[in-house]
């Protein structure tokens, strides 16, 4: 399928979690506007939450919203859903993650295991200064921050034999997924840089023309995968074995307490992992 046809399929159907979260609101007050070679990033506040969002202030959806009463919650669903594949991988000790936003993932994973080294591909520098200067994003020792494209870093770690016990996908803007983020070959080098015990977390779409061809392609590379869905859909696929419920549950239940205070409900997040997906006979699967 011709890119600018993949753009636009995505454009269209893709479920953000952040869709209709806030909608078009009276009052907001811009804080920040920074100029970059994709767009503006803005920054700005209203209805008790500081947002980030691409281009213009009035849009469907949000990059990132922080809660300004208790900055540690999660705001989005979608958020909330790929912390909650600690489930499935409890204790990861090195992280990647493609698309930085306003630093909700890395700050909180920063916070929960403060032993793991998490590194962050973000295209836009503009992205990276706005989310130290307003998101509490702070680099450091285990927080490394890569400014350039994630599947160039992702090709360049596999020929180095790097390797991660989680990798995290979420990166794109409003309203698409870059797509060559969402092919085989791409998920062919994901799935070489992780360990072997390690798992994809990826924010994704929940109803579009693509969803069965992306089903499809991530099958494809990883098999069965656990197909998380509220607002957005979370895909999480392992380089090995899924792990079965009894271990599941076991893991929420040792990390009730800590994802409880971010937002997570653990019956709810432990239900979604009763979803399944596996191969897809005669769907198209995305390729480069």
């Amino acid at each position: 399928m011709a890119p600018l046809m993949l753009r636009l399929l995505c454009a269209s159907f893709l479920g953000l979690a952040a869709l209709f979260h806030s909608g078009v609101q009276a009052g907001a007050e811009l804080l920040h506007s920074e100029r970059s070679r994709f767009g503006a990033v803005l920054v700005f506040e209203e209805n008790g939450e500081r947002c980030m969002n691409f281009n213009t202030m009035v849009d469907f959806g949000r990059q990132t919203c922080m809660d300004l009463a208790d900055p540690e919650k999660l705001v989005f669903s979608y958020t909330r859903m790929m912390m909650s594949a600690l489930y499935a991988k409890p204790a990861p000790a090195s992280i990647l993650i493609v698309g930085l936003g306003g630093a909700s993932l890395q700050n909180t994973l920063a916070r929960l295991l403060p032993e793991a080294v998490i590194d962050t591909v973000e295209i836009d520098p503009a992205v990276g200064k706005v989310a130290a200067a307003y998101f509490g994003y702070r680099e450091g020792p285990r927080q490394r921050l890569h400014i350039e494209d994630g599947r160039a870093y992702i090709e360049r770690a596999h020929r180095e034999n790097r390797r991660y016990d989680m990798v995290m996908l979420d990166a794109f803007d409003v309203d698409y997924i870059p797509e060559h983020l969402m092919t085989v070959e791409f998920l062919e080098h994901v799935k070489a840089i992780l360990t072997d015990d390690g798992i994809v977390v990826a924010n994704t779409f929940t109803n579009s023309r693509l969803y069965e061809r992306e089903s499809a392609t991530y099958a494809a590379v990883f098999g069965t995968f656990f197909n998380l869905r509220e607002s957005n859909r979370v895909i999480v696929a392992a380089r090995g074995p899924l792990p079965g419920r009894d271990v599941l549950a076991a893991n929420a239940a040792r990390w009730r307490g800590a994802l409880g205070r971010i937002g997570v409900e653990p019956e709810r997040a432990l239900d979604r992992y009763g979803s399944t997906l596996g191969a897809v006979e005669g769907v198209e699967l995305l390729r480069d």
